[in-house]
């Protein structure tokens, strides 16, 4: 009965949203699609860069010298994620069973494919590589069990599956994350192992900022005060500074730091990050108030609900569509600039494609939305 009267305010939340919406979506739709292709057209630097660069002959890193990791899908990566936290035959039975929910459900693992890219471009050895990207994958999905406990967001859907506290309770849920975090530690020692000494104490002290109080940790707890805070586009944006930009930044600096990257390069990356880290969270904010659970995997429309961060809520979501295509330029300003320094990372352009099909999707969406206001 509680969940009914949940979804039910949900529902209610979710259509007063609309609702407000409609009356600053209407004849947007025009505008919205022009910014679309707009960033199209700005993306000429970055795609310059890349199309001359897929005539360069670069060598080949040592990753890639394993065709394992060379040709990793999805599927394969689902393996190597479920099977890097060996699970004893004494351990507890509920214990054992969230984890096992939890390694069962993956996701869509951009996160470790683009670690495994980045070490590759920088000659990282496999093993290494390897054991960096279950690493940082371990630590995001932990972050997120913790996310959507009761205290914190209570969802109740995560990756197309029941939240690991809806499907082991709470106790399995916390005791999994911890599980989780431990041995994302192990995973980055052995990382760390592999490359030069004078490298480690830089990715360490990057690894404790980027996930302790100056990162994620800070991030989350601004998350859950947000009520208290101004409902502007620098509140929304500080804290996914904090928690989803922390994120894309271990993703793409920390191998690049093992292997070596110059500062500039280290800067460079760092912008891109910043950028898509911010353009991926609009994305998820957006989707968040346009679509449903079926469409996005997770539990739906409650940010409005919780009243938590949202930059759609907070500016409109032509105000937000506007904000990621001006990232979107950003980005590519930087990309143009790095690919032009290091020709083995033109797999960014692959990604800066899905930042920008995700864009024209819910540009799409909102529009539909605005149509269904007005008929």
């Amino acid at each position: 009965m509680p969940q009914a009267n949940e979804r039910s305010k949900m529902n209610e939340s979710s259509s007063n949203f609309e609702g407000l919406n409609a009356f600053q979506m209407r004849g947007t739709c025009v505008s919205l699609r022009y910014k679309a292709a707009r960033t199209r057209r700005t993306a000429t630097t970055a795609s310059h860069a890349i199309n001359s660069i897929d005539n360069h002959k670069t060598a080949r890193s040592r990753v890639s010298a394993d065709p394992a990791l060379n040709e990793l899908n999805t599927m394969l990566l689902a393996d190597v994620f479920r099977d890097s936290l060996p699970l004893p035959a004494h351990l507890d039975p509920n214990l054992d069973a969230a984890l096992r929910h939890v390694l069962s459900n993956p996701g869509s693992l951009v996160r470790p494919r683009m670690v495994l890219d980045v070490a590759m471009a920088y000659g990282m050895d496999a093993e290494s590589a390897n054991s960096l990207a279950v690493a940082l994958e371990y630590f995001h999905t932990a972050s997120l069990i913790f996310d959507d406990l009761p205290c914190m967001d209570n969802a109740l859907q995560r990756r197309g599956a029941p939240c690991a506290h809806v499907a082991s309770g709470e106790a399995g849920a916390i005791l999994a994350a911890l599980a989780l975090i431990n041995r994302a530690y192990a995973l980055t020692w052995q990382a760390l192992a592999g490359c030069p000494r004078e490298r480690q104490p830089q990715v360490m002290a990057y690894l404790e900022h980027r996930l302790g109080v100056d990162g994620l940790l800070n991030g989350q707890s601004l998350d859950l005060h947000y009520s208290t805070l101004p409902h502007s586009r620098e509140t929304t944006e500080r804290i996914a500074q904090g928690k989803t930009v922390s994120l894309i930044r271990l993703t793409l600096i920390l191998p690049a730091m093992l292997g070596g990257a110059p500062a500039r390069e280290i800067q460079l990356l760092e912008r891109i990050a910043a950028c898509w880290g911010l353009g991926y969270q609009i994305v998820d904010d957006l989707k968040d108030v346009l679509q449903s659970v079926d469409e996005t995997g997770k539990t739906a429309a409650r940010d409005v609900l919780l009243d938590r961060p949202n930059i759609a809520a907070a500016i409109g979501v032509p105000g937000a569509v506007e904000r990621l295509t001006r990232l979107m330029e950003l980005g590519d300003l930087a990309l143009g600039r790095l690919l032009v320094k290091r020709p083995a990372l033109c797999f960014l352009g692959k990604l800066r494609s899905d930042l920008q099909g995700e864009l024209s999707r819910v540009t799409q969406d909102a529009c539909e939305m605005s149509m269904r206001a007005q008929s």
